[in-house]
């Protein structure tokens, strides 16, 4: 296994085998801030300070010798945010209001090394089939939504619903890769 290259301020399986696609070896190291909306913050606003916010939080709790990355992904349909389901009830009324529908999903990436912070956001549309009640409700049951903003992950069993993807497939799934090897360069965490 490669030598650590960075420190994830996630406990995302997801993110972390992102990163290990792009040949980065992070360390997991999960963080605790306040996810709260500011009133009227706009979702790209919103979804930039939780990155930053993350990144930095996770700086504090480390050693400080390797780079922080901090990622947040937002679902957003006709304004209103929509994020892990509390229950399963929720999770159905959620896909059921974006069935047949577009929604907005925005990842952020921030990355914070020896005083500098940098963060990207990348903004995608994502449109939906139609979802029978019958598919929801046994998508529901598997327990495959229940920890993703907006109730469904990509790249699970929700991708037969997807009929069109205007921007990022990694980006949809929790982490911006082109947005993320931009930042690596910058920071020299990547040469390539």
């Amino acid at each position: 296994m490669n030598e650590p290259t960075l420190i994830l301020a996630s406990a995302s399986p997801r993110r972390r085998e992102l990163l290990q696609q792009i040949g980065i070896t992070p360390i997991c190291c999960p963080v605790d801030i306040d996810e709260s909306p500011i009133s009227g913050e706009s979702p790209h606003d919103y979804v930039s300070r939780l990155a930053k916010e993350k990144a930095y939080a996770g700086w504090l709790q480390s050693d400080q010798t390797l780079p922080v990355m901090g990622a947040d992904t937002i679902v957003v349909f006709e304004g209103q945010l929509l994020g892990q389901p509390v229950d399963g009830q929720v999770a159905k009324q959620t896909l059921r209001m974006l069935s047949g529908q577009t929604h907005q999903v925005f990842s952020a990436v921030a990355l914070t090394w020896q005083g500098q912070v940098e963060v990207m956001v990348s903004e995608n549309q994502v449109a939906f089939d139609r979802i029978s009640d019958e598919a929801i409700d046994a998508y529901v049951a598997s327990g495959e939504p229940m920890d993703k903003a907006g109730c469904y992950g990509i790249q699970g069993h929700a991708a037969i619903w997807v009929k069109h993807l205007s921007g990022s497939y990694s980006s949809v799934m929790g982490l911006p890769l082109y947005e993320t090897a931009q930042l690596c360069r910058k920071f020299d965490i990547i040469k390539h």
